[in-house]
């Protein structure tokens, strides 16, 4: 991709951006007065923004085109309270308004396998599943409990011939992921929008838009919730899982950056003690109780 073809395509999700996040908000919920006649648009005008975040018209209009080139923090936070955006939109607006200054554009550095010592602690942790991943979803590394409790993942026949595993392209092409995730529709959403958020941090990762490429091409389920813009960061909630084994199961989970090594993430589910899940984790354990912390990533360097 040129450069001119990935400031086009910069100009475009930006304008795609603030042009969804303006349809969704009524002037009621801004606490605007309506007047008689039919409205045209769904949400906010342009020139109802541009009142809401005290900039004039031409300017608003100049930002949702597409040209956030040299825009201010004041500006973008009072344009993030006018659209109301939450605290990821708000980030995403950030990295847009970032990629859009040459002057600020630098290499997203992202690691490319896992360390020896986040292995150890891996293999440290016996009684909890866990795993390692990238922003891309690839699953670079998981402890035995982790392995055995995403083990429709990894034994997906998607994997077979290509790695790393890598549970969005479980979640959208295979139709197992149906009967894994309870909840599929949230998953998807959330999976979704986790990696639109990621496209704001990393706009020229290549290997993310090939994969963002593929699945839009590959899955109407991904292609319709790409469409929609919507951004989302993924720390910590509660999985629905229907494992083979040991039946259904609702695990907290946390996620955690690794700071040392950027682009990692840690994810891990913590169970309550005595509950179902607990003894249902304690079953998998002891199936995979030969199993050890596994590196699944390649070694060819990310790119960005």
């Amino acid at each position: 991709m040129t450069e001119s073809d990935k400031k086009r395509s910069l100009a475009a999700e930006v304008r795609e951006f603030l042009s969804t996040r303006r349809a969704r908000i009524t002037p009621e919920q801004a606490g605007l007065p309506v007047f008689g006649g039919k409205r045209r648009v769904a949400g906010l005008r342009r020139e109802e923004v541009a009142l809401l975040a005290g900039m004039s018209v031409d300017y608003y209009v100049r930002l949702e085109r597409g040209n956030l080139s040299g825009a201010s923090d004041s500006v973008l936070e009072a344009l993030a309270r006018a659209l109301q955006l939450d605290e990821a939109e708000r980030t995403y607006l950030y990295d847009l308004a970032r990629a859009a200054t040459s002057s600020a554009r630098r290499p997203t550095v992202t690691a490319s396998r896992v360390r020896p010592t986040i292995l150890r602690l891996l293999d440290s942790m016996t009684d909890v599943p866990a795993y390692v991943r990238n922003a891309r979803f690839d699953i670079l590394a998981s402890n035995g409990l982790g392995r055995a409790l995403y083990a429709p993942v990894f034994d997906s026949p998607l994997f077979a011939q290509r790695g790393p595993v890598n549970s969005a392209r479980f979640m959208f092409l295979d139709p197992a992921s149906r009967e894994f995730w309870v909840d599929w529709g949230k998953g998807a959403d959330d999976a979704v929008a986790f990696l639109r958020t990621e496209t704001g941090r990393a706009p020229h990762d290549k290997a993310l838009t090939d994969l963002v490429g593929e699945l839009t091409t590959r899955s109407a389920d991904f292609a319709r919730r790409w469409a929609r813009h919507d951004v989302k960061f993924h720390r910590s909630g509660v999985k629905h899982l229907r494992h083979p084994l040991v039946g259904d199961l609702a695990l907290p989970y946390e996620a955690m950056d690794l700071p040392s090594d950027p682009g990692l993430r840690l994810n891990f589910y913590t169970p309550e003690p005595d509950s179902r899940e607990r003894e249902a984790l304690g079953l998998l354990a002891s199936w995979a109780s030969t199993g050890t912390a596994v590196s699944s990533g390649s070694d060819r360097p990310e790119n960005d």
